[in-house]
């Protein structure tokens, strides 16, 4: 069979695109700072350099899966409950990460008992069970020494009210000394009602104590999506690979939803720093470092958005959930008020792509990155608007919490 010569073209011209991606400089354009969550709802973008990389030791990095460098607490001797901790998990996946984190670390310094938590949607009175997107199971027992979890209370302790805590993201040990414990010891049970006044997810060093190596169990050990949720995105992130493997190509999932867009209105700040990117820049901005209409691309919008035309445009294989998600499973994960499933399926896909790309700064870019570095996939490539002059593959944008190793994540891992 006679071979066409630009068959031969393309294929040298993929090998040599990504070639070249793997040596660009590593710039992150935006970065994790901190600030208001009515403001950006999380990180904003920053543009900042780092060190260049060969395309060997990017390459390398990408595939190295890290191994812990921290040690599951030392189980306390048994002693009589000192009281009860109680919270709920509120927002998508990437809060209920840090939501547990916070109260895991302080049961675990209280030496209080958990109540496994509820979860609770975004409108009044809609709630779900933990197991409704969690595996229960994995939870107590990747906690057991460390916490201990009962799914109900006492009735004698059910039948009171709980003091209600406030606790800002990434409780520290002072904050719990000076706030939390006073009034668990008048009051011991308690309710902790999380709130994110700033999104900090860089690293502060290797943990050395036993609330460190806590918080590090509960981030990364301890949460799992329910069998369900993970056969529903598994299907999904195969059928994403086999299109793109029919290419030569990768899969990139873009964390980009037309209603958070347009909330945020996606205008530079008076920093000079964008909270978001639009899908005509999202599209810009994946054709200046390299890729083409071969690749295939996930959002996490559920539903498609006139808006989105211009991105499937310049790249034809672009999804949604509404695309993706199996036929028999649609009525259950795409229904009206199903937002935390949605979010689950974007977590998980989101965290296993071959390349991501958050279009909206915030806190599902920070624990998704999270994720990714814990993993090994540590191709993760922050926007920016490349003027129109600049060449093809000039420069690589690769996020600060990998080119500077600046995530919470490194401390938990190496």
């Amino acid at each position: 069979m006679a071979v066409d010569p630009r068959q031969l073209v393309a294929g040298f011209l993929t090998i040599a695109m990504f070639a070249m991606l793997g040596n660009m400089i590593k710039r992150d354009h935006f970065d994790s700072v901190k600030v208001s969550l009515q403001e950006t709802s999380g990180v904003q973008f920053d543009a900042l350099k780092s060190k260049d990389k060969s395309a060997t030791q990017v390459s390398k990095e990408s595939s190295l899966e890290l191994k812990p460098c921290w040690a599951k607490p030392v189980p306390k001797e048994t002693e009589q409950s000192k009281g009860f901790i109680t919270f709920s998990l509120t927002g998508g996946p990437e809060h209920h990460v840090s939501q547990v984190t916070d109260a895991v670390v302080i049961a675990r310094y209280l030496g209080a008992i958990l109540l496994l938590p509820d979860i609770r949607g975004s409108e009044l009175g809609q709630k779900r069970n933990f197991e409704d997107l969690y595996d229960a199971d994995k939870f107590t027992t990747s906690l057991i020494g460390v916490v201990k979890v009962v799914k109900e209370l006492p009735s004698e302790v059910t039948a009171e009210n709980p003091a209600v805590v406030r606790v800002p993201n990434r409780v520290a040990k002072d904050f719990i000394i000076n706030n939390i414990e006073p009034i668990f010891q008048t009051k011991s049970y308690l309710r902790l009602a999380s709130f994110f006044p700033s999104i900090n997810l860089k690293a502060k060093g290797k943990p050395n104590t036993d609330l460190d190596s806590t918080a590090c169990l509960a981030m990364f050990g301890s949460l799992e999506m329910k069998q369900e949720i993970l056969e529903v995105s598994d299907r999904m992130i195969e059928r994403l690979k086999i299109l793109s493997r029919n290419s030569g190509s990768q899969f990139i999932a873009v964390d980009l939803r037309v209603d958070v867009l347009e909330k945020k209105g996606c205008k530079e700040k008076g920093n000079g720093k964008k909270p978001c990117y639009t899908p005509m820049e999202i599209r810009d901005f994946l054709k200046k470092v390299g890729f083409n209409s071969d690749h295939t691309i996930y959002l996490t919008q559920t539903w498609w958005h006139e808006s989105l035309n211009p991105l499937k445009e310049m790249f034809p294989k672009t999804y949604t959930k509404d695309d993706l998600v199996p036929a028999e499973k649609k009525a259950h994960f795409l229904q009206s008020g199903g937002a935390e499933l949605q979010r689950a399926l974007d977590f998980q896909i989101c965290s296993k792509s071959d390349v991501f790309v958050p279009a909206i700064a915030g806190l599902f870019y920070g624990n998704v990155a999270g994720k990714r570095i814990a993993s090994g996939r540590t191709q993760i490539l922050v926007p920016s608007q490349v003027p129109s002059s600049s060449p093809i593959a000039s420069s690589n944008f690769i996020s600060t919490y990998v080119s500077k190793k600046n995530h919470l994540a490194y401390s938990c891992f190496c």
